[in-house]
């Protein structure tokens, strides 16, 4: 464990000239995964299926988070999120390469449109972690717009139809962009008369809590529209004392925010953690919003629960916990009018 606090303190405490912590956080990060089992002390015989399944997923994992990791435990819930098994690489059917239908959807490139009166921007194909569960794993990325003049086609649709009031930004995730870029876009954004909502989707304040900072803050509080930033935290090892930090600064600074949980097996399938994990969010003064069923994603079967099993844990969560810190069990269905409420 001595050489995973070794290497985050190093990139907290850098000093790299003309580089943010967060940034550099990013750019050192585990994307190896020799390395990342070698550094957790893995037995030896995951590092050839990492190797295996890593070569059409690539392993990505910021060391702040790897140091909250239990060293040697291969079923550790947060390892288990960033490790590529050989289970990737099963042909299994029903799991696609789009199983939200975001193709369909697309209405300009970058521009989603699902549900009624919002859109969705996929800003960017960077994060600050791969989930191995990631329903936009194969999403064609290379697609999206990178400059303020790529968007002007999205932001012109957004302009002509009055009847969207909310903008979602995803990705992705749209904190591994520099705040410059991002404020450009909520400005031209907050420019346009019938919104009133912008959205944020992000694991970056779980991630890597120093993306929470004074630039962030400051576009983000510095805007007409209603601010939402939804967080995506799935077992409550995940929020230690610089992610509770971050969220504080986030609600401190007026901003809405909620948390959204991916059902996983092996990592949260379990109604002890889901209650400590609503428990210290709202503690934190997160509220918890949606516990998704595992979207169908071509490599990702291995962390499917049965949906009776979701709902026999929603249903423990209820007897335990206040209504209001029980999340809304859902699952998405290509081409549906909204989100599917399963408890």
């Amino acid at each position: 464990m001595e050489i995973v606090a070794q290497a985050a303190k190093s990139v907290v405490t850098s000093s790299a000239v003309g580089c943010r912590r967060w940034q550099e956080s990013l750019r050192r990060a585990v994307r190896d995964p020799e390395q990342l089992c070698r550094t957790l002390s893995l037995p030896a015989e995951y590092e050839p299926a990492a190797q295996a399944a890593a070569r059409s997923f690539p392993v990505f994992a910021p060391w702040e988070y790897i140091a909250r990791m239990r060293p040697g435990d291969p079923h550790d819930p947060l390892l288990r999120q960033v490790l590529p098994l050989d289970r990737e690489l099963d042909d299994v059917p029903g799991y696609t390469n789009d199983p939200v239908g975001d193709e369909p959807a697309t209405l300009e490139a970058g521009l989603l449109q699902k549900y009624e009166s919002r859109v969705l921007l996929v800003t960017t194909g960077s994060c600050a972690v791969h989930c191995r569960y990631c329903f936009r794993r194969h999403f064609p990325y290379v697609e999206t717009p990178i400059s303020m003049d790529a968007w002007q086609p999205a932001l012109a649709q957004i302009a002509a139809d009055p009847s969207i009031d909310e903008v979602i930004l995803s990705g992705g995730d749209p904190l591994t962009i520099v705040d410059r870029r991002l404020s450009q876009l909520a400005r031209q954004l907050e420019r346009i008369g019938h919104l009133q909502r912008l959205r944020i989707h992000t694991r970056l304040p779980i991630m890597i809590p120093s993306r929470v900072d004074e630039q962030l803050l400051s576009w983000l509080g510095d805007n007409r529209l209603a601010t939402i930033v939804v967080v995506h935290a799935n077992h409550p090892r995940e929020i230690d004392a610089s992610v509770a930090a971050a969220l504080g600064q986030l609600v401190d600074s007026g901003i809405v925010v909620l948390n959204q949980s991916v059902l996983l097996a092996g990592v949260n399938d379990d109604a002890d953690a889901l209650v400590e994990l609503s428990r210290t969010l709202v503690d934190l003064r997160v509220m918890p919003y949606y516990l998704h069923q595992l979207d169908r994603v071509a490599g990702a079967a291995h962390f499917e629960v049965p949906m009776e099993r979701g709902v026999q844990l929603v249903e423990q969560m209820r007897r335990r916990l206040p209504g209001y810190a029980v999340p809304r069990y859902v699952r998405e269905r290509p081409g549906a009018v909204s989100k599917e409420i399963l408890c």
